[in-house]
This record gives structure tokens, sequence and C-alpha cells, in this order.
């Protein structure tokens, strides 16, 4: 099998805190607008978080017949439309035999919403209340599942589950499947439904949520207000595909995933290693395997979360990665100011973003950036979109459990 085989996306799908399609997404991105707003989907008099990028107006029957929308958890749902969207644009099907036809599909949480639910029904009706459905509804597979069986994909059929790098190792996973020869074509991207009272609960007693009431101050990535991320939800789809296969059915190619670094720190469940020593690896990882030189104009969708250490010590991974002087003069910016942090599905809506920015030469802004922290000297896009003619694309993501995921993304030359 070859090892050296060109991999590149030919279709995207979005259901994002700024649209439920592509267009709406990037529109919403460029132009710096701001998907954070009280939470509607519980309750929150209780609870010191109240604000999430939640995805607004979603309709599953849009998607999935009743019975499946019943049997199955918001996350999955929004796997299967954004994939539908996915593979609709690329036209993949019917053009690939089903055995070299994968999902690789992330999510950091999965069914955590029907956790909730059935174990409600467990202690206020006992277990005979319990769905027997529970267990696949629930399980972190189910996405990558529901999405093969629709779409006929008979080879590997897998979740990533790394936590906030969920989608991009799932992303990243996919294109060595294809650059290895074990498959053709994958529809991968990331999932995540954790805007419920458990889940929020839990980081805000970790402290990792904002406490912010106002919108435009909740997502503060690089600024020195800043004071935990706000938690967001959604999916994002792409389908990957063999270079020479897609060129030769004539397919619209948005560009080439070119390199992929996955480290862990081996650290802490939880902190960033102070020294960023993963996440500069796997930038190294991702840039060399992409052909980075010095004449290289470089953007990175940075994983930027607005929490006081992460941001400090990714500032840290990029200096490592290309040297101080190349970091102050990359692009760098943090779409969770927009999307808030979607969890296992950032590292797609942030692929995702990165290819845009490549294929328009434009690059998304960090908003409500207006207080810029010292520690985080690098050239952030505060609030306004920049035209750059970037070169390469980065995208980083760094999950809890020490992983860190950075993705390189270039135009498609011949």
């Amino acid at each position: 099998m070859s090892e050296n085989r060109r991999v590149v996306v030919t279709g995207i799908g979005a259901v994002t805190p700024l649209g439920n399609n592509v267009k709406d997404t990037w529109e919403g991105l460029k132009s710096g607008k701001n998907g954070i707003a009280p939470i509607t989907l519980f309750d929150t008099e209780k609870f010191k978080a109240k604000l999430a990028a939640e995805v607004k107006n979603f309709e599953p029957k849009d998607y999935l017949e009743v019975n499946d929308i019943l049997r199955s958890d918001r996350f999955a749902q929004f796997a299967v439309a954004a994939a539908q969207q996915a593979v609709d644009e690329s036209g993949i099907e019917g053009t690939v035999e089903p055995e070299r036809f994968s999902v690789f599909f992330g999510t950091g949480i999965g069914g955590i919403g029907t956790f909730e639910n059935e174990y409600t029904k467990l202690m206020e009706k006992g277990p005979r209340r319990v769905s027997a459905l529970f267990i696949p509804m629930m399980i972190t597979n189910m996405a990558a599942g529901m999405i093969a069986i629709r779409h006929d994909c008979r080879g590997s059929a897998m979740p990533a589950v790394t936590a906030c790098a969920s989608g991009s190792n799932a992303i990243g996973e996919a294109m060595r499947m294809i650059r290895h020869g074990y498959a053709d074509a994958v529809i991968t991207g990331g999932a995540e439904a954790a805007v419920t009272p458990s889940a929020v609960a839990g980081f805000v007693n970790m402290q990792a949520l904002s406490a912010s009431e106002n919108p435009d101050t909740a997502s503060l990535p690089f600024d020195k207000r800043r004071n935990g991320f706000v938690i967001g939800e959604g999916a994002v789809s792409l389908v990957l595909e063999e270079y020479g296969h897609a060129k030769a059915r004539g397919a619209k190619i948005y560009g080439e995933v070119c390199g992929y670094g996955s480290t862990c720190d081996a650290h802490h469940i939880t902190a960033p290693h102070p020294e960023a020593r993963g996440g500069a690896q796997a930038m190294l990882d991702a840039m060399r395997e992409a052909g980075y030189t010095k004449n290289d104009t470089v953007y990175i969708n940075a994983h930027g979360t607005g929490t006081p250490m992460n941001d400090a010590i990714e500032t840290v991974a990029i200096k490592k990665a290309l040297g101080e002087d190349a970091a102050k003069q990359a692009y760098v910016s943090s779409t969770k100011s927009m999307t808030g942090h979607m969890l296992g599905a950032a590292g797609a809506v942030e692929a995702m973003a990165c290819l845009f920015a490549l294929k328009e030469k434009l690059v998304p802004p960090t908003i409500n950036l207006n207080e810029p922290d010292e520690v985080c000297d690098l050239n952030c896009v505060p609030n306004t979109a920049v035209n750059a003619d970037i070169t390469l694309a980065l995208s980083n993501s760094l999950g809890f459990g020490g992983h860190n995921a950075c993705l390189a993304f270039r135009r498609v030359t011949p």
C-alpha cells in the first residue's frame, strides 16, 4: 500500500451556533457574529454559568424519520445532519466501493442528555421505566454507527473520544486511513450536545466556565479579562477523499489535509504541561508533514478557549513550534470567541474555518478582544477579519487528559 496518497476535502456540512449549514456558519465566522446567548435548554436559576453557544432552530426531522429521532441522542442527530450535508455536497455516494468507504467521527461526551433523562427516570420511577434504547442512544460510537448505516460505509466506523481534541483526532486519523491505503473516502468530523445541567454543573464546579452574563464579555480568548470558556454544541462533518479519486470524478475540492500531529502531555488530567511540550510537538509534527518552510504565510486557528492557563500556554506552544520571530508574523485567531467551545466538535468546525480561510484568503477574527493580555503577544486578529494570502493553515486542539492534535491544510496544487 502506498504511504504517499494525498487526501483532500470534497464536502463539508455544519450545524453550529452560527447557523445550520456551511454558508451561514462561515458567514458568521468571517463577519464576527457572536453565537453565545442565555441558555434555553434548561433552567439556569441555580447555575453560576448562564450562557452557552446553542444550536438554534435545528429540525431533526429535516434529516431523520420520527422513529430515528426518538431513538437517537441530540449529539447523534447533529452528526447525521452535518454528515448528510457533506455527503450531498461531495457527490461521493456511488463512486466508491462500500468496503473502501469509512467513518471516523469524534465526540467528547456523547449522549449525556440521554444519560440524564434516563437516570432521572430510574431514580423517580424505577428501573422498568428506563428506555430499552438507553445504551445505544448514549454510547459515543453511535454517531459513527448511524452515519455508516445511512451511507452504506462498510469499512471502519469508529469514534475518536479525546475530549476537546476529538474532532481533530477524528479528521487526522481519517486522513491517515486514506493516506496509508485503508480507505478511499471517509466521512469524518465531530459532534457534541452537552449543554445539559450535569455537564454545565461539572464544568462550573471545576472553575472552567465563564460566569459572565453578557455574551460580549463571556468568551474572551487572549484577552486579559478572560475567566473561562463558554460551552457550545453542534457538529461539522468533512468528506475526505483520495486526491486521484476526487480529481478523476471531477469533484469540488476545498483543500488538502496535508499534516497531522497527535501527542499527549503525559502530565495531568486537566492542566496542560507548563512548558507546552505536547502542544508544541503536535504542531511540529503537523508542520513537518505539511512541508512547512519559513516562506509560508501561516494562519493558526488556536484552541483558544478563553481560560487563563490555556491561552498563555498555547502561546508558548506556538512560539516553540514556529520560533519566536515566525510566531509573531503568523496570523492567530480563536473562533471559539464566536462559537463557544463545542468540545468534541470544536476541531471539526475549526478545520472548516481553516479551509475557508485558505480558499477565500481571509482570516476570521477573535471577537471581543479589547484588552490583549501581554502574555498572549501574538497577532490574534482582534475583532475584524483580515485579508491575507495564507499558504498554510494549522488547527490546534488541546483536550483534557493531555491530548493534543494539530491539523495542517493547504490549497490543492497539481
